[in-house]
């Protein structure tokens, strides 16, 4: 598989995830591009092409992670989010965005792990590989950032229960 090949068919992917990870739509662009970047500059060195997932799913984390934790990004943006489909059912549109607002509010790595484990669907241990930490903290994170979203959804969460 060549470089061009891959990226071509995980663009997209990417660029949901880090949407998912930083919830607005031009730094998911951003941290997308670094991602694929960084994969272009060690292609050649990045033996396990079936690990190639894996990796970009680490470098995109990290990137958006390390972001959240500049000064500046710790200012809320109170702009709508962007939406890029077209929409073929309006309560699912509405769910989304409710998902999204309250992944906001979550701190970053809490968000991390609940989008990883839970909208991309790896396991503990996967997301503790992408994450570079022990399976113990993603099962804490994971706990914590639960809680986090039960207090910002609040009854939002039992419309989501019921449309998801």
């Amino acid at each position: 598989m060549t470089f061009e090949e891959y990226f071509r068919a995980r663009r997209d992917g990417v660029r949901r995830t880090a949407y998912l990870l930083c919830g607005d739509w031009h730094r998911a662009d951003d941290h997308a591009q670094a991602a694929f970047v960084a994969l272009h500059r060690h292609w050649r060195r990045i033996r396990d092409r079936s690990a190639l997932d894996a990796w970009m799913r680490r470098t995109l984390v990290r990137a958006v992670v390390d972001e959240s934790r500049r000064p500046w990004r710790r200012e809320r943006s109170t702009a709508e989010p962007a939406d890029t489909g077209v929409p073929s059912d309006s309560d699912a549109v509405a769910t989304r965005h409710v998902l999204v607002d309250a992944l906001r509010s979550v701190p970053a790595r809490q968000r991390a792990v609940l989008v990883l484990r839970f909208l991309d669907g790896l396991d503990v241990a996967a997301t503790a590989a992408a994450l570079g930490c022990t399976e113990g903290t993603v099962k804490s994170q994971t706990a914590h950032g639960l809680e986090a979203l039960r207090a910002v959804l609040g009854d939002s969460l039992d419309d989501l229960r019921a449309t998801g």
